[in-house]
């Protein structure tokens, strides 16, 4: 049957899948896994996730931690204190979603070392490139 029968047409599709994409591309992001971690344990400020994801800049974290704010992901508060003292906090949703990211991570732990050597296996057979 053609694609112009079925009623499926390639924007439909996209239209659902885009979002789902759109979720994964955030939460799978390398800043965005390393700050829910980070934030899982409860509030944390933000000189504290500065501190504990090496490599990430100031700019890049405050765009992220905007991001996942946005996303519903977690919460900012500003206590009115000087200088102002800012929490974030992870919200149900990501609560969840850093179980998965836990179960995840235990998987890649378990399985770094497998891994490791069926790239070793594979680059002396095929030569690295």
């Amino acid at each position: 049957m053609s694609q112009g029968n079925t009623g499926v047409t390639v924007q439909v599709v996209n239209a659902h899948a885009c979002p789902v994409r759109e979720v994964l591309d955030r939460v799978a992001g390398k800043w965005s896994v390393q700050i829910l971690v980070a934030a899982a344990h409860g509030p944390i400020r933000f000189t504290e996730l500065e501190r504990s994801i090496e490599g990430i800049s100031r700019r890049m974290l405050t765009l992220t931690l905007r991001n996942l704010e946005r996303d519903g992901l977690v919460t900012r508060t500003v206590f009115p204190t000087v200088p102002p003292k800012v929490e974030y906090q992870l919200t149900p949703v990501a609560q969840e979603l850093h179980e998965t990211l836990q179960r995840l991570t235990d998987w890649a732990e378990r399985n770094r070392v497998h891994i490791a050597e069926s790239r070793a296996a594979y680059d002396a057979e095929h030569g690295s490139e």
